[in-house]
């Protein structure tokens, strides 16, 4: 099922936080129709929020009854009622119940404290209030969580919270952009062109969106004319002519995923063009970041998680220290989710390891760069440093590269020592 963003102001193609469009169906005729909006459920858990208070706005805006704790996970509002018309409504709630009022980020959970509804920001450490003349405000107060226990939805923000807090630390963070267009107050000017851009005012997101533009053009018409045919048989016949070294080098499948509709042949495809285009351009230096994520994009790519393994290999050669820096800003936007991650160690294992031996003693330098740019969280660092793996280099190799990044395992380890020691 598609995805939108969070924030539908936000026109930025990496912004990090999604939700499925909302999707519904009318049922019954007469007095008795129904709308029953189909997934709510994973909406609700995009927004960290428990499905009963979307539904239950949807009835205050809408003046319908509804359902707030249905045994079947059928989500209904009485009357006929829009999906477009919903998802207007639903960016009022994310407006009022979901956004952190300082950053307008969508990392909060909610706290009930002293009669107060806070949002609790895990990005900019805000706590701000949510106004409690609305009249969600008193369902919310009225149906706490139990003392002791938490719903799925509470479970999911903690736990995303803990594991992206730095890795949203970049602009998106900081963003000062309105919230989006609310359809239920009468502040919708306030949403204009000025807050749209707030959300993505970096360099590379310019530079991308207006690349992207021809292409998110010709997605939205039935007539697409790829420049590079990526049926599952074409892709299949020009994997075939690539060499077998090359084929080993780029894929490193994973067992769930490996050879499905031919779709690791698109991984060989878009290594092999950043090679060819290093190549003719005097240097992987020379490429852009924008031609390189539009590549992804049109092999339909550019949100997988072994698109890392192969950028590891080939965005760089043997001045890999000094490249991550101007790199980083797609790296970091294309790494969403901690597997991203360590495919992304995995492909610099193989590149360091396998193509480029002579850099193995720069390891420590690399994971600092990668540990300073956000790229690889602390946790996942640690995991990786634990334990040699066979999974992208043989064993011996894997031993060696780890054992030149125990600088760098040392320093991080009396890093948190020291913070730790600093708060008590």
């Amino acid at each position: 099922m598609a995805t939108i963003n969070i924030r539908r102001d936000v026109t930025d193609p990496f912004y990090r936080y999604k939700m499925e469009r909302l999707q519904s169906k009318i049922e019954g005729k007469g007095n008795g129709i129904k709308t029953v909006i189909v997934n709510l459920s994973s909406v609700a858990q995009s927004l960290a929020r428990p499905p009963a208070y979307v539904i239950k706005y949807f009835g205050f805006e809408l003046g319908a009854q509804t359902n707030t704790n249905p045994s079947d996970d059928r989500w209904i509002i009485n009357g006929a009622h829009d999906a477009s018309k919903l998802q207007d409504y639903l960016d009022g709630f994310i407006s009022k119940f979901v956004l952190c009022k300082k950053c307008k980020n969508p990392e909060t959970d909610v706290n009930i404290k002293d009669g107060r509804i806070l949002l609790d920001c895990k990005a900019c450490g805000q706590r701000s209030e949510v106004d409690l003349r609305l009249k969600l405000s008193s369902f919310i107060l009225k149906n706490q969580p139990k003392k002791g226990k938490k719903d799925k939805s509470t479970k999911k923000a903690e736990r995303r919270a803990r594991k992206e807090a730095e890795a949203h630390a970049d602009e998106e963070n900081s963003q000062n952009g309105g919230s989006p267009g609310d359809s239920a107050s009468d502040h919708a000017e306030e949403n204009g062109e000025v807050e749209l851009e707030a959300g993505s005012d970096d360099e590379l997101t310019r530079q991308i969106k207006e690349g992207a533009k021809e292409i998110d053009e010709v997605e939205d018409t039935k007539e697409v004319e790829w420049s590079v045919d990526v049926s599952e048989e074409a892709v299949k016949a020009r994997a075939k002519e690539l060499p077998d070294d090359l084929k080993r080098a780029l894929v490193v499948g994973d067992d769930d995923e490996e050879g499905v509709n031919g779709e690791a042949s698109s991984y060989d495809l878009f290594g092999k063009w950043i090679l060819d285009s290093a190549a003719e351009k005097g240097g992987v230096s020379k490429l852009d970041d924008v031609e390189i994520y539009l590549k992804a994009k049109e092999l339909g790519i550019e949100h997988k998680h072994r698109t890392l393994t192969v950028l590891a290999q080939t965005l760089f050669d043997e001045h890999i220290v000094k490249q991550i820096e101007k790199r980083s800003a797609m790296l970091k936007k294309m790494i969403t989710s901690e597997r991203h991650e360590k495919a992304f160690l995995g492909g610099t294992e193989r590149f360091v390891g396998n193509e480029k031996p002579e850099l193995i003693p720069q390891v420590s330098a690399i994971l600092l760069k990668y540990y300073e740019n956000d790229l690889v969280s602390e946790e996942v660092l640690k995991a990786w440093g634990s334990k040699a793996s066979k999974k992208y280099v043989d064993i011996k190799t894997s031993k060696n590269v780890r054992k030149s990044a125990e600088k760098f395992m040392e320093w991080l380890n009396n890093a948190e020592s020291d913070e730790e020691s600093d708060e008590e």
